[in-house]
């Protein structure tokens, strides 16, 4: 028998998955539901999914494969053959940039396309640069494959818009990738043409990597485009990853259908990866994503009205609180506005020193559920999405002015 007496303890979990944290905008969303299924009236902004149901010709398109025997079975790791077909048509179409299918792989959901991406081209000791405020999930899936994320804050006074100097500034000998997303979530900001085109161009001379979140690409405003950056920099295409999926645009978060498009040799790689994590994404999911990309933008034009018009008014409520800076958001489905002005007074007997402090009372005295802005880089903000019916929209930000207005 082996003396393990003066063995040295071991943690029960590894210290990678201890070191990652739970994610921000869901923990949010779970406790908002959670309250709300006791009976308390909580009104949520914190997920970040349209209220809309899926279109019901995508639906209709499951149903006829959830009959076929053939969807019944495992199918190619990297994704039906199909899909592929669908996503890069798909592709040209919405933003111009030609790919071809051995440079696709389909994963289950975005949050799959970010880690397979980084798990692929991340080795111990690369560095990320990170434009901040941004997506929960970025940081924590650079540290799970071994990389070291880089933060580079753009504030409200710069619209959000990291810059080429800031980067340059945050470039070390071991900056491996540039992390971009526009539109941006949590910000909702869009970068002009012609800052995507210099950052890119930046990237593309010191050889950095760039990896660029598109999902919310259809959900711009106020004639703003979103513009891919491997279009505009065309020499950029053999070091670029683009991440996209179907959740927002056609509103099916469940359905959990993504997508990386890059080099042969990266999508490789990550293809191999997926074959031993999940094999293939859901073929009922997947031929529902075939008839979503195939199918007229007409269901996405009717939610951009309604996503338009509670932009609006969710801009012109939070402005009209005392200590509330709001930028108008261009694109996605979100507000961030600055609360810097609330930190360090008194609201009902309580005086929050940090965004995070704050998200908690209007929680427990309004019952409106926000995420702060410490999920997302530094405190001082709070996001909220405006994906949710209009009368919830105005009576949750209503409670907001009515808490938030007796700060002193």
């Amino acid at each position: 028998m082996t003396d393990t007496t003066n063995a040295p303890a071991r943690s029960r979990v590894s210290r990678r998955l201890g070191a990652i944290a739970e994610s921000a905008t869901l923990a949010v969303d779970a406790k908002a539901k959670s309250l709300k299924a006791q009976g308390a009236p909580v009104i949520g902004f914190g997920a970040g999914e349209p209220d809309f149901p899926t279109p019901d010709y995508i639906v209709q398109a499951a149903v006829e494969a959830a009959q076929d025997p053939a969807n019944h079975r495992y199918s190619p790791a990297g994704g039906l053959p199909a899909l592929k077909e669908a996503i890069v048509a798909k592709t040209a179409r919405d933003s111009g940039y030609e790919v071809q299918a051995g440079q696709v792989l389909v994963t289950n959901g975005g949050k799959q396309a970010v880690y397979n991406t980084f798990a692929a081209l991340l080795d111990p000791g690369d560095e990320v640069l990170l434009p901040a405020p941004y997506w929960t999930t970025y940081p924590e899936a650079i540290k799970l494959a071994g990389g070291t994320p880089v933060e580079v804050f753009a504030d409200e006074d710069q619209g959000y818009l990291a810059t080429v100097e800031q980067l340059e500034e945050a470039r070390t000998d071991n900056t491996k990738v540039l992390l971009f997303c526009s539109p941006s979530n949590p910000t909702g900001a869009v970068y002009p043409r012609e800052q995507v085109e210099a950052i890119g161009r930046w990237a593309l001379e010191h050889g950095i990597w760039v990896v660029t979140d598109e999902i919310y690409e259809h959900l711009t405003y106020d004639g703003v485009e979103a513009v891919s950056m491997p279009v505009v920099v065309p020499e950029l295409a053999d070091t670029c990853v683009v991440l996209n999926g179907v959740a927002k645009t056609y509103a099916m978060t469940g359905w959990r259908v993504g997508w990386m498009i890059g080099p042969t040799d990266v999508i490789k790689a990550a293809t191999n990866l997926q074959s031993h994590a999940t094999s293939n994404v859901a073929n009922v999911s997947q031929r529902a994503a075939i008839a979503a990309l195939s199918g007229s933008l007409e269901a996405v034009e009717e939610m951009k009205v309604a996503f338009d018009r509670r932009r609006k008014t969710m801009v012109e409520m939070l402005n009209a609180i005392e200590g509330v800076e709001c930028p108008t958001p261009q694109g996605a489905f979100y507000a961030y506005p600055s609360v810097k002005g609330l930190l360090g007074k008194e609201i009902a007997g309580k005086t929050p020193q940090t965004s995070a402090e704050l998200a908690t009372l209007i929680l427990d005295e309004a019952e409106v559920a926000v995420v702060p802005g410490e999920a997302f880089g530094p405190s001082g903000y709070l996001r909220l999405s405006y994906a949710l019916g209009d009368e919830d929209l105005v009576e949750g930000v209503g409670r907001l002015q009515n808490l938030l207005g007796q700060a002193r």
